[in-house]
């Protein structure tokens, strides 16, 4: 029943933590920050093709970025598209697409994925995604899949499922906050805590009916117009309401709220490329530590570095350790690794400054 497999790639973030690779004009989704000759949305639209109709994918992102993603995906229809006219988080977006899908398709299983993760291992994301498309074509269940932790990570949310649920896809008791340290230690010891990475899966009438019952002020926004959706009136409706949706994420708007979650913990390696560090954890290092994309590096006494260029080009360094070097147009950055997470604020003050020429 592949037919009834649809997918919905997130890419309508603007990636801040990645400035000043990521811009507002042109973010992270749409480069190649691996430097694999692909961009992120690529990687992802081709990894979902492995067991997903192409014609079932849709892009979901901001109308700004729409040329961009018809640029990226060769053959993707403007159709396949569901476009933002505003930033309204997560939940607005997704009901929006989950209605367009079920008056398309009533009986669609439906996957949600963001555009800026990387998973090796594609073979085994689109088997876990089919074990929880018919888990769910059986059963009234939202399901979201959980990375077993390799450490105490204090920069994800984590997911706590019913240790006494011995099936493979088990009840989850609670979402967490981002914890300190000794919380992400003691809940790594618990066994039964893995990280939140975001992807989703439901059938669509599963994920409508959720909607109406904890944030049944949207259902009834978007239901309103559910004539229009999928036609030429579509684009007026959605510029004419989709302003009024709460801006709430899904997490916090369903998932959390929900008495049918349920979560599958993933079977391959994932890395949420969310900023500079975790580019360098999943990029290859020579033997001090340091790596590179696209640059042609002359390394001395330096060591645990980021080097990252927008063309080939010589760049030698000389006594640093663990700093972030990004040379993009007209900016050049060196900044200390340990700051990364303040990148977003910096930027705020950059753009306050000196305005939109670097940002």
């Amino acid at each position: 029943m592949k037919k009834d497999y649809y997918a919905v790639i997130m890419a309508g973030g603007i990636g801040s933590r990645f400035w000043p690779v990521s811009t507002s004009g042109f973010p992270k989704q749409f480069h190649d920050m691996l430097g694999t000759g692909h961009s992120l949305l690529q990687k992802t639209f081709s990894r979902i093709t492995n067991g997903i109709p192409k014609e079932n994918i849709r892009v979901l992102t901001n109308e700004r970025y729409s040329d961009l993603v018809l640029e990226q995906i060769p053959g993707m229809t403007g159709e396949q598209l569901v476009l933002e006219p505003a930033m309204r988080n997560t939940a607005p977006c997704i009901l929006l697409s989950a209605l367009k899908i079920h008056k398309e398709n009533p009986n669609a299983l439906m996957l949600v994925a963001p555009s800026d993760h990387w998973i090796e291992d594609e073979a085994a994301f689109m088997s876990d995604v089919i074990s929880c498309f018919e888990d769910c074509r059986a059963n009234d269940k939202l399901v979201t899949l959980g990375i077993n932790p390799s450490f105490p990570n204090t920069g994800y949310g984590y997911i706590e499922s019913d240790q006494s649920d011995a099936s493979e896809i088990k009840r989850v008791l609670q979402f967490r906050e981002k914890p300190d340290y000794e919380t992400a230690k003691e809940f790594l010891a618990a066994g039964n805590f893995l990280w939140n990475a975001g992807i989703f899966i439901w059938s669509v009438r599963s994920i409508i009916k959720a909607f109406s019952e904890h944030l049944p002020d949207m259902y009834d926004l978007f239901h309103s117009g559910e004539v229009q959706l999928n036609t030429s009136q579509e684009k007026k409706f959605v510029e004419e309401n989709y302003a009024s949706a709460e801006n709430i994420s899904i997490d916090y708007g369903i998932m959390e709220k929900a008495g049918n979650v349920f979560m599958k913990k993933a079977s391959f390696d994932w890395n949420d490329l969310g900023t500079w560090g975790a580019l360098h954890d999943k990029l290859e290092k020579d033997e001090h530590g340091n790596a590179i994309v696209r640059a042609v590096p002359y390394f001395r006494d330096s060591e645990g570095n980021i080097v990252y260029t927008s063309t080939k080009k010589l760049v030698v360094v000389d006594g640093i350790k663990d700093y972030i070097i990004v040379d993009k147009d007209n900016v050049l950055m060196i900044y200390p690794k340990e700051k990364e997470q303040n990148i977003k604020k910096l930027l705020a003050e950059i753009s306050h400054t000196f305005g939109e020429n670097y940002t």
